[in-house]
């Protein structure tokens, strides 16, 4: 099993290998006619291919090119229609000679539409056809039968991920564009979450004046229940901030909680961080300055929120 398991890596990473070389003008020229399309990429496959086909169709509409993938015997059966002038045709078949692709090839040319082919037959009807159409043929599938769609598979879904990262680059695609094609996974929370999204506000935002006892700037972190609290003036400007850590260092000093004002004890400035900043920023600084805590503030220092990093693990930015 070991044996043949690593062969099967080694048959499948020879397909892909010989791919390099085909990436030439021909693939500039697919990539030139899906840039230009004013419309969708409309990817066809049948069977394995079409699979591959979806997933092709996924990536690229992820990174940047508006895609969908269109079973071609549903297409057989009424959904060509979705197939508009503005469009490119993407179609996938290893023979260039898929029953279901071939019948569709008519209607296709006369829509007008670019027609891009990704074949293992340079010689079929879907590669003759194709307005474009490139080499992904393989020496030999993994499938010890020669039967099983694997090497081929492998090699077209290599193809069409150089395709989708091709024109990703073209198009100037950026981390943020990915970010809002993936609002719910991690990548979109750390690239799109603003501070101004989870901070505290208002009433919720713990803060006193510096000539507040420190019995009482206990008491109002506890009521917030944030661990910290601001040191504010009488414009909302800040001065300082007071933690845990500062309550920690007054009770070793021997500091009288019921005498001694927060203005003395706290920790003057503090670390600040605008409303607009990635919540991902207000992490990394939390991090660094090994702090669990940020006042947020505009650009006149006046205190616009606070954030701990409980609202980060809350919010799954961590």
């Amino acid at each position: 099993m070991i044996e043949l398991g690593r062969a099967v890596i080694e048959t499948e990473m020879a397909a892909v290998a010989q791919l390099a070389s085909r990436i030439d003008a021909t693939f500039v020229d697919a990539c030139r006619h899906i840039l230009a399309c004013r419309g969708r990429t409309v990817v066809i496959g049948m069977g394995k291919s079409g699979h591959i086909g979806g997933k092709i169709a996924a990536t690229l509409a992820s990174t940047g090119t508006p895609a969908f993938f269109v079973h071609p015997g549903e297409a057989n059966h009424g959904d060509l229609g979705m197939i508009t002038a503005d469009d490119v045709v993407l179609a996938l078949s290893n023979s260039g000679e898929t029953e279901e692709i071939v019948s569709l090839l008519p209607i296709i040319k006369r829509l007008g539409v670019p027609l891009i082919a990704l074949t293992g037959n340079t010689r079929s009807t879907l590669a003759r056809t194709a307005t474009v159409n490139i080499d992904v043929s393989v020496g030999r599938e993994a499938c010890p039968l020669g039967l099983a769609p694997t090497a081929s598979t492998t090699a077209a879904l290599a193809m069409g991920d150089a395709i989708a990262v091709a024109l990703l680059e073209a198009r100037g695609f950026r981390k943020e564009d990915f970010a809002l094609s993936h609002p719910g996974g991690t990548l979109g929370r750390r690239l799109l979450l603003r501070v101004a999204d989870v901070m505290h506000t208002g009433e919720q935002m713990p803060r006193v004046d510096a000539s507040t006892l420190l019995a009482a700037a206990l008491v109002e972190m506890t009521q917030k229940g944030l661990g910290t609290t601001a040191i504010v003036d009488a414009d909302n400007r800040v001065l300082g901030i007071f933690t845990d850590g500062d309550v920690r260092r007054a009770l070793d000093a021997g500091i009288d909680v019921h005498s001694a004002t927060v203005g003395s004890a706290m920790t003057r400035g503090g670390r600040t961080i605008g409303p607009d900043a990635l919540a991902a920023e207000a992490l990394q600084m939390m991090e660094k300055h090994k702090i669990n805590a940020l006042l947020v503030t505009g650009p006149d220092q006046r205190l616009l929120g606070v954030l701990n990093m409980h609202d980060l693990l809350r919010a799954r930015v961590v």
